[in-house]
């Protein structure tokens, strides 16, 4: 397999320790992620902010306007995405004992079937294009790396002591 790779950019990727010109650009390379992330989610009819709140709920109940806080978005824009997940058996709102007023989102098991078929379908969709870099230590390599940014971004929340995912 050719060790030269060509983007549209220009930018071409050896299998040398050097980083490759685009590093320089590591924001159009998440967002290019994101939507790669997305096409894995549309096998299984999601969306982006579906997966989120799925995956938020996937630690545990929450009310939406924790959830608006976790995602950085309005109260509102949850409440849309949640009636959607409610709609289709994957999320059920639980009134709070205590304070009839208080509504928690649960995770149904059809959430959490749904979530893990999602996590899946974006592993391999993100596995199958690693695969295309030019040898397997490149793409265990690629793999690493988001690992790596996991670790990164548990950290920083961490650090900064807020609670967005």
């Amino acid at each position: 397999m050719d060790q030269n790779i060509r983007y549209p950019n220009s930018v071409s990727l050896e299998s040398s320790s050097a980083p490759p010109q685009a590093a320089r650009h590591l924001g159009r390379t998440a967002a290019w992620l994101a939507k790669q992330v997305e096409l894995g989610l549309a096998t299984v009819d999601l969306t982006l902010p579906q997966y989120r709140i799925l995956w938020l709920l996937d630690y545990g109940p929450s009310v939406s306007s924790a959830l608006a806080d976790r995602l950085a978005v309005r109260p509102p824009s949850v409440t849309s995405v949640v009636d959607g997940l409610v709609a289709r058996g994957l999320v059920e709102r639980k009134h709070d004992r205590a304070d009839r007023r208080q509504v928690a989102h649960v995770l149904t098991p059809e959430g959490r079937t749904t979530l893990d078929a999602a996590d899946r379908a974006v592993d391999s969709r993100l596995a199958e294009i690693a695969s295309c870099l030019p040898n397997e230590r490149l793409a265990e390599r690629a793999e690493a790396s988001l690992e790596l940014w996991q670790r990164a971004m548990l950290a920083h929340r961490e650090q900064v002591g807020g609670d967005r995912r």
